[in-house]
């Protein structure tokens, strides 16, 4: 199949990119580098440097290259950044991502496979969190991302683009190749892993009094390449639908920095913090349904496997891709 991977150079479209390429499918990537790096993009996919905005760039290229499907990972994701520039969010994952349907439209693009987020829902009523748990983000982010998948019915209503949106948990993780490199990283697992490459002096926990068993935190950690392969699933999948993609275990904060001491040897010192506002004590995806409907199987569904994996990359890439 012919793919086009949007934000191809960042940590999970790169690998996604890695994955399909394992897969046989021909892959051409689009990234205006802003968030990404060059040296992220697997040297067998075709590259091309560009930006969702321009719209004639955008309507030549998908005219040129006709790929049967889009993966579109290209976007805003800080949350805390969509609080304080909202117009920047509304703008890269709407406005930008409208630019891309029309040019899919024009150019025959089949199937649309979207990289969404659990942070539609916001504030869960219900652990775990399964597709038709109400949305009701709390962030500019969130909110994006929901309006994105509501545009995305629409083109297939009128224009039949079907599309598969995949709401993230956390993903984590490395191959051996690519692993995860942000210019403002805000992820806990490498955040913790900067320490034990002493980077960093310790790990900030934010919030130690959550109903939870340790009081920290309990989120939802998803091995990259899991979720990856669940894209490639996704490129299979003849109708358009939504799913949760998780592993549906619930691992604490303190739980990550336990498992990271286990693994690098280091002692791993923390910081309390205040809680930050709009943090759930816990997110957990019910993964029932893509297992159910797409026969997804997690390879790596332990939190020892994803930590490893990460470490393994980080020590041999302490710069990221610098």
């Amino acid at each position: 199949m012919k793919v086009l991977v949007t934000g191809g150079a960042g940590y999970i479209g790169s690998i996604c990119v890695e994955e399909l390429l394992n897969a046989g499918h021909q892959v051409w990537v689009i990234d205006n580098l802003s968030e990404g790096h060059r040296q992220a993009v697997d040297k067998r996919a075709v590259f091309i440097e560009g930006d969702l905005a321009d719209r004639p760039f955008l309507f030549k290229t998908l005219e040129t290259i006709r790929p049967t499907a889009v993966m579109h990972f290209a976007g805003s994701a800080l949350v805390p950044e969509s609080m304080t520039n909202p117009g920047k969010y509304f703008r890269n994952n709407v406005a930008n991502g409208i630019n891309l349907l029309e040019a899919c439209v024009q150019g025959g693009v089949e199937k649309f496979v979207f990289s969404s987020t659990c942070a539609i829902f916001g504030e869960p009523k219900k652990i775990p969190i399964a597709e038709d748990h109400p949305a009701h983000p709390v962030s500019p982010y969130g909110e994006s991302k929901l309006m994105f998948e509501k545009i995305l019915h629409w083109y297939d209503r009128q224009h039949g683009l079907k599309s598969v949106c995949l709401r993230y948990f956390n993903a984590a993780g490395a191959t051996a190749y690519f692993g995860e490199h942000h210019w403002q990283e805000t992820h806990l697992i490498p955040n913790v892993l900067k320490v034990a490459l002493g980077q960093k002096p310790a790990v900030e926990i934010y919030g130690t009094d959550y109903p939870t068993p340790d009081g920290t935190c309990i989120r939802d950690f998803i091995h990259i390449v899991d979720l990856a392969q669940a894209h490639l699933l996704a490129l299979q999948h003849d109708q358009s639908d939504v799913f949760n993609l998780g592993s549906g275990h619930g691992y604490s904060v303190q739980q990550v920095v336990q498992t990271a001491r286990k693994i690098t040897g280091h002692p791993i010192p923390t910081v309390e913090k205040p809680r930050r506002p709009g943090d759930p004590p816990r997110l957990v995806a019910d993964s029932r349904k893509i297992r159910k409907v797409l026969g997804w199987q997690p390879r790596y569904d332990s939190l020892e496997d994803i930590i490893q994996s990460a470490w393994d990359w980080h020590r041999t890439h302490p710069n990221g891709y610098e």
